[in-house]
């Protein structure tokens, strides 16, 4: 991208009423952002969606002057960024049509070919919804997956912690310019985090924190994952926001259900209970809904499974699979007489140890 193209993206995303979506529409129908300054504005009103009100401003030369004050930021910073129509912008957030025009980021972010999970949930996470986390991530360590979040106080700034304990990379999205940590007292993160990930935002370093820009940051969160996990929520909050966006993309999403009574379950319950998420009691449900293998690097070796310790019910699915060859979770549990919740436990157990390995169509056979 030259540097007057990105002068003039900026230049549109400071333009009052001129979302992401039209910016986008704006650039398909004229080709480039700079284009858009030089096509007549007659032309640009018979884009359809674009009215007066969204371009009245078009040239307004201080939108100019605030965009190259940012550009000086951004190099001065040596901060990353990427536009949407480029090969280098996370892939699943492209199929997202309110997805950033132009992504800033810093740190060691690489997408391209991974399991992405976002993990999002309550800031007043109980000591179960803590343990429920780590438990969560340090069982889908094997498989490797980058887990987003929003580095915020609660079960955001666990989920960044547990993968940076398993050497996940771990990506934070922030409601603010990448000139400043909210909240502070998670500054001390940051090294680790961009060590191993990094931060995504799309807002400038004049975008001081704000509870508004909330909305904005959610949507990346949900935008850049295959699926979105809730751990813990009350009725209300930017969980269920992020849970209610990711369905809008049609992601997969998942809640940790809890008990009836408890304020900080409701939230989770609900989604469940209107079948806007899939209930998650263990790793296992996730990997057997969204049909994930581990890594061929992360495939311990095994010579004819001789030396493996099996236990009976392993054992059994083992004896089952190895005869019959690839089934179908349900079948396995059928044939096996072992209730279908546990088997999909007792298979993710199989897998980490390189007994068996998944396949698409939720098939399962013995390596």
């Amino acid at each position: 991208m030259t540097i007057e193209n990105l002068i003039a993206l900026l230049t549109l995303k400071k333009i009052p009423n001129l979302g992401d979506s039209s910016i986008k529409k704006l650039i398909r129908e004229v080709g480039s952002a700079e284009a858009v300054f030089t096509e007549k504005v007659n032309n640009l009103l018979k884009i359809d969606g674009i009215g007066t009100v969204k371009i009245k401003e078009l040239h307004h030369p201080v939108h100019r002057k605030m965009a190259e004050n940012e550009l000086q930021f951004i190099q001065e910073n040596n901060i990353n960024y990427t536009t949407y129509n480029e090969d280098n912008y996370p892939d699943k957030l492209k199929h997202c049509i309110d997805g950033p025009v132009l992504l800033f980021s810093r740190g060691n972010i690489d997408l391209k070919h991974r399991k992405v999970l976002s993990i999002v949930g309550t800031r007043k996470v109980t000591s179960y919804g803590v343990r429920f986390c780590e438990e969560l991530i340090e069982a889908l360590a094997p498989i490797n997956p980058v887990i987003v979040s929003g580095l915020a106080y609660g079960v955001d700034i666990t989920a960044h912690r547990a993968a940076v304990k398993h050497n996940l990379q771990t990506v934070g999205c922030l409601a603010h310019g990448l000139n400043q940590i909210y909240p502070k007292a998670h500054a001390k993160y940051v090294d680790q985090i961009e060590e191993n990930g990094g931060f995504f935002t799309d807002f400038w370093s004049t975008d001081t924190f704000d509870r508004k820009n909330f909305l904005g940051r959610n949507r990346i969160i949900a935008g850049l994952s295959e699926a979105t996990v809730v751990i813990e929520s009350a009725d209300k909050g930017g969980s269920l926001v992020t849970a209610d966006i990711a369905n809008s993309y049609n992601r997969d999403v998942f809640a940790v259900p809890g008990r009836a009574t408890d304020l900080l379950s409701k939230g989770c319950n609900m989604l469940i209970k209107t079948q806007r998420a899939h209930m998650l009691t263990s790793a296992a449900d996730l990997i057997y809904m969204l049909n994930w293998e581990l890594e061929e690097k992360e495939q311990p070796v095994i010579q004819k499974q001789l030396f493996i310790e099996l236990e009976e019910e392993e054992k059994k699915i083992y004896d089952f699979l190895n005869k019959n060859g690839k089934e179908l979770l349900d079948v396995i549990a059928l044939q096996c007489d072992i209730p279908t919740f546990k088997v999909a436990s007792v298979l993710l157990n199989m897998e980490l140890k390189g007994v068996i390995k998944p396949l698409p169509g939720k098939l399962f056979e013995v390596i």
